[in-house]
């Protein structure tokens, strides 16, 4: 194992990365709240986790892939614990007698940006800089791992209860998630689970590198902004290089919980430069679609993002209410995403949606104009 230079995350940086982690969320995840509130307490305890870039991995390391599984609005009730997605990660290890360097985040939006850093604290190895998605999806074939055809298995998954579960074999990234979902609705519609382990080259070559860093660069640009009483959205946009969709307050919500999954959709009334126009969002656990008097104006893979019009924090989909005063932003989305085999895993028709993509923000495809 070669020696690398660790940052030590702070406290600070912590902070940062929840309020981060939510906009990248693209409203699913899960709130990154209570998982701060668990990295509060043990960093009170003296735990401290330290963050390791991708690129010093080595080729035969191993890392851990971790995530809360299940519906947003269900992880509201269960309160998280970080002890639960460290047994996930020991159970990986168990069955498959290997040793983690390191263990990193299936996803850096929401909740699941956090995961990673509450099980490092248990077990005393480093959070990758990197995820597998460069924000939240709600399947396990959304990945940049799946689109790169590594091996889906084996995966664990774990319940406070006491019940421990492998799905140790399956015949592609489709049939995991079919699998994995139906052992995470027995548990309630939310499990802590360790994903495939992956290692060092593939870290590398298939991660989407550097998230947990642009994570917090997103929460410190939105606090500093707040402090200053500058426009945390305008500071977001031009960090990121985003761009605002729509402005408006929240009319009606209409989601349900349904195989693991919240489904949905909300609407939005303009108002400023948007009013006598109305903004209908669909979700499935994450926004995928946005439709401006019927007409899709961003659609999945691009960040679709709800923020407090006040504040600039993300609203996620198991929290967005009537009167909400709200601002939809656009994020560009990692480009393993919005390549053809990218889209066949994460565009609009993998979600039931008979739309092609058209980005916001690449300059090789036909640009959507927003009014």
């Amino acid at each position: 194992m070669s020696t690398v230079e660790l940052k030590t995350i702070s406290l600070e940086d912590i902070e940062a990365l929840a309020v981060g982690a939510w906009i990248l969320g693209t409203g699913g995840g899960g709130s990154p709240y209570l998982g701060l509130l668990n990295l509060r307490r043990l960093y009170a305890d003296g735990h401290r986790v330290q963050l390791m870039s991708p690129l010093d991995l080595d080729d035969e390391d191993w890392v851990a892939v971790v995530s809360n599984m299940g519906a947003p609005l269900v992880g509201q009730e269960r309160l998280a614990d970080s002890r639960n997605i460290a047994r996930a990660v020991r159970m990986q290890e168990e069955i498959n007698n290997i040793k983690f360097r390191a263990v990193m985040s299936v996803e850096i939006g929401g909740g699941n940006g956090v995961q990673a850093l509450m099980a490092a604290a248990h077990l005393g190895i480093p959070v990758v800089d990197a995820d597998c998605m460069g924000r939240a999806f709600p399947e396990a074939q959304m990945t940049s791992v799946a689109i790169g055809d590594l091996r889906p298995y084996p995966c664990t998954l774990y319940d406070p209860r006491g019940i421990e579960a492998v799905v140790t074999k399956v015949p592609s990234w489709k049939w995991m998630e079919r699998a994995s979902r139906k052992i995470c609705v027995e548990m309630g519609s939310i499990a802590s689970t360790s994903k495939a382990p992956r290692t060092g080259r593939e870290v590398k070559d298939w991660g989407i590198h550097f998230t947990t860093t642009k994570a917090i660069r997103i929460g410190r640009a939105v606090q500093e902004a707040n402090r200053r009483h500058e426009d945390p959205i305008a500071a977001l946009l031009e960090t990121e290089g985003g761009k605002k969709l729509f402005t408006g307050k929240i009319v009606d919500v209409a989601r349900r919980t349904t195989e693991g999954f919240l489904r949905g959709t909300a609407m939005v009334d303009g108002s400023d430069s948007d009013r006598g126009t109305r903004l209908k969002l669909s979700f499935q656990n994450e926004w995928i679609v946005a439709w401006r008097d019927e007409e899709a104006i961003a659609t999945s893979p691009d960040l679709i993002c709800v923020l407090d019009s006040v504040n600039g924090h993300g609203i996620g989909t198991e929290t967005i209410r009537y009167g909400q005063r709200v601002t939809v932003v656009a994020l560009p989305a990692p480009p393993v995403l919005t390549s053809p085999r990218g889209l066949d895993f994460v565009g609009p028709r993998a979600f039931g949606y008979d739309l092609d993509f058209r980005s916001l923000f690449s300059p090789q495809r036909p640009e959507l104009k927003i009014p």
